[in-house]
C-alpha cells in the first residue's frame, strides 16, 4: 500500500517548491516548516545529497477538528509534502496520504477529515504542471 500521493512535475526545482507552496496556500494550507534536507546533510554530515525539501503543511481548521477528535494526533502533524530531485534528474512532488496515515489511529471520526485533506492534496498536485 502506498503511503504517498505522487507526481513528476515540469520545471526547475526552486520554481516547483514555490508553485507547490502557492498551490498549498490556495487549498488553505500554510507551510509551518521548510526543511532543506540537502543543505542540512551537507552542514551536519558533510555529505552530498540530491535536492530535497520537506514542507510541513497545515490547514488550521482541519487540524483543529482532528485534534478535537484525537488529542495525540499532533504527533502526526503537520502533513508533509516533499519536493525532490529524482534519480533521473526530474522533479517529483509527494504528499503523505492522510487516509493511510490516519488509519493507524483507528478513530472513525477522523475518516472524513482525512478524506478532505486527501482531496485537497490531490488538487494541489493537479495544479502542478506534468513532467
Amino acid at each position: 500500500m502506498s503511503y504517498t500521493l505522487d507526481k513528476r512535475v515540469d520545471g526547475e526545482f526552486d520554481d516547483v517548491v514555490e508553485r507547490t507552496t502557492n498551490a498549498l496556500s490556495e487549498e488553505g494550507f500554510g507551510v509551518l516548516c521548510d526543511i532543506d534536507v540537502q543543505q542540512t546533510l551537507k552542514k551536519k554530515l558533510d555529505e552530498d545529497f540530491r535536492q530535497y525539501r520537506i514542507l510541513g503543511a497545515c490547514n488550521p481548521p482541519l487540524a483543529q477538528q482532528a485534534l478535537e477528535e484525537e488529542l495525540q494526533l499532533g504527533t502526526l502533524l503537520p502533513c508533509n509534502v516533499v519536493v525532490y530531485e529524482t534519480d533521473e534528474g526530474e522533479t517529483g512532488v509527494s504528499a503523505v496520504d492522510p487516509e493511510v496515515m490516519l488509519s493507524v489511529v483507528d478513530n472513525p471520526e477522523l475518516d472524513s477529515i482525512a478524506a478532505e485533506v486527501r482531496e485537497r492534496f490531490e488538487r494541489v498536485l493537479d495544479e502542478l504542471p506534468d513532467a
